[in-house]
């Protein structure tokens, strides 16, 4: 004797492998209610719209971060006119010459510009992380941005201001014998990117160990998946067997 069997023209309700998902309904993604249907939205849609507003603000303060480290590099020059040294010249009225050929001076004055636009750097990365702690790649690159443009302001304003570039006029105007310093000059252009550098670094490091943590991910059973209800085996209901 054996099982009664169901009509094949009455689908089992108790069946879950025959019962039709809810393609036309409200709720559905196929019917005229779904999201393809008359009237309705792709998914990508919103999606990509919201990713966009939340672009925005994080491009609003990477501006912001470029613009002020920028003007920062004004101290930065001030800082190495004031404290590198100075490059003594001398003249005889026929060629100007070093005062003392065995000085170094002038790897002093690059040295300065590296050790000043690293602390830059590491200082501009600890304000900027505390202030926006969020960090972000629009935030670091505006940071490097900016370090970069404010060692490249801080090395022609210091140029500027510092003695002038005319070594011959200048050796005319102060005469035959008498020690003058020569123009203030960054030999090594690989200095300005000792800021950005130690910007990123520090800002990385920071947000590395005190930067918010994303949280972990709950792990549930769904539908479907194995342990998950109406799977064989998994400890669910299970479809009945037609013998």
């Amino acid at each position: 004797m054996t099982a009664p069997l169901t009509p094949p023209h009455q689908p089992s309700s108790n069946d879950p492998w025959q019962t039709p998902p809810n393609w036309g309904g409200p709720g559905g993604s196929g019917g005229p209610g779904g999201s393809h249907g008359a009237g309705g939205h792709y998914p990508g849609a919103p999606l990509e719209s919201r990713q966009e507003k939340d672009l925005q603000p994080d491009l609003r303060r990477a501006a912001v971060v470029t613009a002020l480290v920028t003007l920062s590099g004004i101290g930065l020059g001030l800082l190495w006119l004031w404290l590198a040294p100075r490059v003594p010249l001398i003249s005889d009225s026929t060629a100007v010459f070093l005062k003392d050929s065995e000085g170094e001076e002038a790897i002093g004055a690059d040295g300065t510009f590296v050790l000043l636009a690293l602390a830059f750097g590491a200082l501009s990365a600890v304000l900027v992380f505390w202030f926006q702690r969020r960090g972000g790649i629009a935030l670091v690159a505006g940071l490097a941005l900016g370090g970069l443009l404010g060692s490249l302001l801080a090395w022609r304003l210091g140029v500027w201001l510092g003695p002038t570039q005319d070594v011959v006029a200048h050796a005319r105007a102060v005469g035959k014998g008498v020690v003058f310093d020569a123009p203030l000059q960054l030999r090594a252009k690989g200095a300005l990117l000792a800021w950005p550098l130690a910007a990123m670094a520090v800002h990385l490091g920071l947000t590395a160990l005190f930067g918010p943590r994303d949280p972990e991910p709950e792990w549930g059973v769904f539908p479907g998946m194995p342990g998950g209800p109406g799977v064989p085996g998994s400890g669910g209901p299970v479809p009945p067997v037609k013998s």
